[in-house]
């Protein structure tokens, strides 16, 4: 597949439209970091079909649109074009029908992505697939980006088959494969839930049978009811007529008493009339009457309402005189203490002009008072710092003799209840041996009991002297012991991190020969320099990648004169010793000088890390290798071990 042109509009960086023209050979793109370089990458996936916005270095698919900068609008579509040569009329046949293939896609805010091929609107899949029957795609191998070749040869077998497929051309017809399965299996589930709608349609034909024998029933028991409705009808529509007589009967009776009361109604209202002339003048009376009262219940209510107005009016005056006498009484006080402050205001006026004259010297003696008391200031603040270092120590000490106290209150309390029991067997004691006659030789024994007595409580209050003596020692040590402690702990915690990082490291089939090698220390760069990645292989002879030890005599030949071999420093497998015999250690100024003196395969380090080889190459001190910082680790882990040991003794 060949592409002669990519058409970009509103896509991303590319606001106004562009046509990018790809001639035949290889096409560069050279720019600065942040110019749109990537964005034509991924306008080639975007026009291919691909839909993971995250691929696309956006949140969401619709910021593949233009958003807009400090000199352009944003922009409400995108559009990218890609025209492919068919002049070997290779497209598929939906498309095959003229020399150039146009694919373009286009996306609107809110209104989704579409496709379209030589201006004819089409689906993702069909040009997904048109891709993929020409070996390419959104993400097709053929797009090598970076990390590409690393992540092919760690790929698992399944990945590979997917590239040998799409480097053999079959790619697309995978993909076909893989959509006609999806319409098998879609076929085979549609047949399952056929079977499923047959057999419920059996049970619905069953079902309505069963409707069907009762609507026959339903039918025949209508018509009896109906029949039997009629008769009921015509019973009733005789019953009807009879009582349609009766009421014919009733009506002329009734239309006689009409009748009768017709004319009692007339005298009535004959009467009625009469009454009605007699009417307006009692009315006109009752008016008269009506409007009187009226009158009078509004000129009583008038009154009423003078009255209250008049005694809330008194109310209110009286309340005013009451506030303007104290009003007034306070006006009186405050020009008083007004006078008064005049007064005294002039006298201050005075007195401050008499003291103007002086100030100037008060002025002086108060900057030398000032000076001298910011000076006793400063010694106070010393004399303050050293109390309070003092009281802190005077604090933890009474503390320490609190706590002594308190344990020495608790053995006091003991010794005294023991000493009461004990005084209380002696009374009894005394008791019973009051009624016998004491010999000699049982005073003799009592006596000797009372001495011994005596010497231990003399020898109880020595060991508590000395016990509250050895609880303030204790006390005063217990800090440098925590002290101690605390490094001891901390010298153990980083020994164990160090002991489980390099045991992490020092796993696998076949371990590195740097975990069997030591060096003295402060000359791990150099071991390092010398060795490089040879430290990484194993003496295990099965390893890919080992040493081997070589039998028979060897005669190494000699380093420059002066220069030490590594092979001193460095406690090594017997496979390793013919190339550390061949390495010398060198200060790095003395390295260039001793380069033209050296033979075939030997090499020079400096402590620092620089290298010097037989065939002229020459290596500047870098950051120390992985090799190198792992025996630095070994290094350390032996100190650290030595100093835990150290600290907790």
């Amino acid at each position: 597949m060949r592409f002669n042109k990519l058409r970009l509009a509103g896509f991303k960086s590319f606001c106004e439209a562009t046509d990018f023209t790809i001639e035949p050979g290889l096409t560069g793109i050279v720019g600065p970091n942040g110019c749109g370089k990537s964005n034509l990458v991924e306008a080639l996936r975007w026009v291919m079909g691909e839909n993971s916005y995250k691929n696309m270095r956006a949140s969401g698919m619709e910021d593949v649109i233009f958003s807009g900068s400090g000199n352009r609008p944003a922009r409400n579509m995108a559009e990218v074009g890609l025209v492919l040569d068919n002049a070997d009329r290779l497209a598929p046949a939906a498309f095959n029908d003229a020399e150039t293939i146009e694919v373009t896609r286009r996306i609107e805010r809110e209104a989704g992505s579409t496709y379209r091929v030589n201006g004819r609107e089409v689906r993702a899949r069909d040009v997904q697939l048109l891709f993929a029957d020409a070996s390419t795609g959104a993400r097709s191998p053929a797009l090598v980006r970076q990390g590409q070749i690393g992540e092919i040869i760690a790929a698992k077998p399944q990945a590979r088959r997917l590239i040998l497929e799409e480097a053999a051309g079959v790619s697309g017809l995978h993909s076909r494969r893989h959509e006609a399965e999806l319409r098998l299996k879609g076929a085979e589930e549609n047949l399952v839930r056929l079977e499923d709608v047959l057999a419920q349609i059996d049970q619905q034909i069953e079902s309505l049978k069963r409707q069907a024998r009762q609507a026959t029933r339903y039918k025949g028991l209508a018509a009896e009811i109906r029949r039997y409705q009629a008769l009921a009808l015509h019973i009733s529509w005789r019953d009807e007529e009879q009582r349609f007589i009766d009421a014919q009967h009733r009506l002329d009776a009734d239309m006689r008493d009409v009748a009768e009361r017709t004319a009692d109604q007339a005298e009535t209202a004959r009467l009625q009339a009469i009454a009605a002339a007699a009417l307006p003048p009692l009315r006109e009376e009752e008016a008269r009457a009506g409007a009187g009262l009226h009158r009078l219940i509004l000129a009583r209510e008038a009154l009423d309402g003078e009255e209250r107005r008049a005694r809330d009016r008194a109310a209110e005056l009286e309340r005013r005189v009451a506030q303007l006498a104290q009003d007034a009484a306070r006006e009186t006080a405050l020009i008083e203490d007004a006078v008064a402050s005049l007064e005294r205001l002039g006298q201050e006026d005075a007195a401050l002009f008499e003291e103007q004259g002086a100030s100037e010297a008060a002025r002086a003696s108060a900057a030398a008072r000032l000076s001298e008391a910011e000076q006793v200031l400063s010694a106070a603040e010393v004399r303050l710092n050293d109390a309070q270092a003092a009281l802190a120590d005077l604090n933890a000490r009474r503390n320490a003799l609190a706590a002594a106290l308190a344990e020495e209150t608790r053995r006091l309390a003991r010794f005294e209840g023991e000493w009461t029991a004990i005084a209380a067997e002696r009374d009894r004691l005394n008791v019973e041996a009051s009624g016998l006659s004491a010999s000699a030789e049982d005073m003799a024994e009592l006596e000797a009991l009372n001495a011994r007595l005596a010497a231990a409580e003399a020898q109880s209050l020595a060991a508590e002297a000395v016990h509250a003596e050895a609880r303030e020692s204790e006390a005063l040590t217990r800090g440098p012991l925590n002290e101690a402690e605390r490094h001891a702990q901390r010298l153990e915690t980083e020994t164990r991190t160090l002991m489980k990082l390099l045991g992490s490291d020092s796993g696998g089939l076949w371990p590195p020969v740097v975990e069997s090698l030591s060096v003295e220390k402060g000359y791990e760069a150099a071991l390092g320099a010398a060795l490089g990645d040879d430290l990484d292989a194993s003496t295990n002879t099965s390893a890919p990648a080992h040493w081997t030890s070589l039998d028979g005599d060897f005669d190494p030949p000699g380093l420059p004169p002066g220069v030490e071999s590594l092979a001193s420093l460095v406690k090594a497998p017997p496979a390793l010793q013919r190339r550390l015999s061949q390495i010398g250690i060198v200060l790095r100024g003395e390295g260039r000088a001793l380069l033209p003196l050296m033979k075939i395969g030997q090499r020079l380090v400096s402590k620092e890390g620089d290298l010097w080889r037989w065939d002229g190459f020459v290596s500047a001190a870098e950051a120390p290798t992985p090799a190198a910082r792992r025996l630095a680790e070994k290094n350390r882990l032996g100190d650290l071990m030595r100093e835990a040991e150290a600290a907790r003794q």
